[in-house]
Parts: C-alpha cells; sequence; structure tokens
C-alpha cells in the first residue's frame, strides 16, 4: 500500500521528514517562508504580479527548487516546491516540502492536486464536527465518548451517502451537512395514518420541494441489496 503523509507547516519538522524518508513514505509538508525562500522566487513573484495587472486575475507561476535549512536543522537537502502567486489583495507565495520527484509529480500538479486536497480533507473533518457533533466528548468515561464518536461518524456516513445517491444532480449534492439537514430534513409535515397508508403532507410554500422530490426519485431507483 503506498502512504502519503501530508501536512501543514506545523508538521514540517526534520524528524517527521527522515522518519519518512527511512520508511520509504513519501511525503508533501507545508513549509513556512522566509526571506531566503522569498528571495529564491522574486523574479516569478513579479512576473504573477504583472500578469495578474494585465488580465485582472489571479496569476499563478509555480517553479521547483533545492533547499536545506542554514542553521543545519535539516539532515539533508531536499525539494521545495515554491508558488508564486498575485491576488487583487497582493502578493500571496507558498512553498511545501516534498520527497516525491520531480518526474511524474510537476510543481503546479504537486501543489494543486496533493497539496491542496489536505485543505478539502480538513474541511470534511471540519463538517464532522460542527454539523454532526463529533467534538461533543463530555461524558465521564472514554468509553462513552467512544460511543459518541462512532454515533457521529456513522451519521456522516449517512449524510454522504445522501448527497452522494440521493442528491445527485440537484442543488443540494455538494451542500454540507448541516444545509441539508436545514433544508431537507429538518422541515415541517402533516402525518395522517388510514388502515391501509400513511399520508405526509408538506407544506405548499415549501421552498426545495424540487430537490425533496429528485431525491425521493433517485432513492427509489437504486438496486435493492440483500
Amino acid at each position: 500500500m503506498q502512504i502519503l503523509v501530508r501536512g501543514d507547516s506545523g508538521f514540517c519538522r526534520d524528524a517527521i521528514m527522515d522518519w519518512c524518508e527511512r520508511k520509504g513514505i513519501d511525503y508533501v509538508l507545508g513549509l513556512a517562508k522566509n526571506s531566503r525562500l522569498l528571495k529564491d522566487i522574486e523574479k516569478e513573484l513579479k512576473a504573477a504580479e504583472a500578469e495578474s495587472i494585465k488580465t485582472g486575475e489571479m496569476a499563478r507561476i509555480f517553479k521547483n527548487l533545492r533547499y536545506r535549512t542554514l542553521k543545519e536543522t535539516w539532515s539533508r537537502t531536499r525539494r521545495v516546491v515554491a508558488k508564486a502567486e498575485h491576488l487583487n489583495k497582493g502578493s500571496n507565495p507558498r512553498f511545501v516540502v516534498t520527497s516525491l520527484p520531480q518526474k511524474g509529480f510537476p510543481a503546479a500538479t504537486l501543489y494543486e492536486t496533493l497539496y491542496c486536497a489536505r485543505g478539502e480533507m480538513e474541511n470534511r473533518i471540519k463538517e464532522q464536527q460542527r454539523g454532526l457533533f463529533a467534538d461533543r466528548t463530555s461524558t465521564a468515561t472514554m468509553r462513552g465518548n467512544q460511543l459518541r464518536l462512532y454515533f457521529s461518524s456513522i451519521s456522516y456516513i449517512l449524510m454522504h451517502d445522501l448527497r452522494r445517491l440521493a442528491l445527485k444532480d440537484t442543488d443540494l449534492e455538494r451542500a454540507q451537512c448541516t444545509t441539508i439537514r436545514l433544508k431537507l430534513l429538518k422541515i415541517g409535515a402533516q402525518i395522517q395514518v388510514s388502515v391501509r397508508r400513511v399520508w405526509i403532507r408538506m407544506a405548499a410554500g415549501y421552498p426545495y420541494q424540487e430537490a425533496f422530490q429528485q431525491a425521493f426519485d433517485n432513492l427509489q431507483q437504486l438496486p435493492l441489496r440483500c
């Protein structure tokens, strides 16, 4: 199994990188900017600024560097990918250090596809914490807290599958759990039970009727599994 360690600059420590290298595990870690690194991409930053001013849009230029700290806190020279970016609000340089080779992992792909996916992963963790209360571990026992986390994790799996299967091709297919709960699940309805049927009457003014109906239809079309 191929393992990739991905983290922000807080994990950019020689002990972590050295351990990964000895174990044959690749890594992509954020690297805090400093004067040496900024000097290495001065030309790229100026070029990105000129391009941004010309087009009125964000401009990015990537560059591969070979870098080692002067104070020998790093045990070896490593590959660093620099992003010289200019936004409307100004310059936005970023750096990552990696064990992945340039061949097969060009600078732009490594940063935009591999490293930036870390932020999306963190968004999903935050979604479970804030939307499904995974951080509510205030019971008196570890076992009780573990059970709460199990419930939260199961809830996230259900919400993720609801988003992936039922809400496909709707306005809510990329919505967060809190939005789905508010707009699709946490709604009022009148329930009438007869001998043969259960009637659920929703308000005529419910603004997400189309998404609700399409989600229902999508679920109905799913194959049954024993």
